[in-house]
């Protein structure tokens, strides 16, 4: 991967939403993060079809953080399966993303 991306994973609380933005932007494996939700979950787990609120955390980071960053939210996640995906952001401020580099020490 090059360049900078976005990061996205869902929880079950906004407290845990929380707490997993945070503890990845002070392990600088992201430059930030945004919380949005509760949103609507529909998924086959065990088996079953299940319905739930989640809230949903995006990331925002250099590509050359996304090892780092899938870690960090592996080892502090409380899903057995967190969604752990990322989207290459194909166009941004070269200001910000400056930013997003300096902010993760990838620079």
């Amino acid at each position: 991967m090059t360049g900078h991306i976005t990061v996205m994973t869902t929880t079950d609380s906004k407290e845990a939403a929380e707490a997993l933005a945070a503890s990845a932007v002070e392990a600088r494996a992201a430059a930030c993060a945004q919380i949005d939700g509760p949103v609507t979950s529909v998924y086959r787990w065990d088996g079953e079809v299940r319905t739930e609120q989640e809230w949903r955390v995006l990331y925002k980071t250099p590509a050359a953080a996304f090892t780092r960053l899938a870690a960090h939210i592996s080892s502090v996640h409380t899903y057995d399966t967190p969604e752990i995906i990322a989207t290459e952001i194909s166009h941004g401020s070269a200001a910000y993303l400056a930013w997003l580099t300096e902010e993760t020490g990838q620079g």
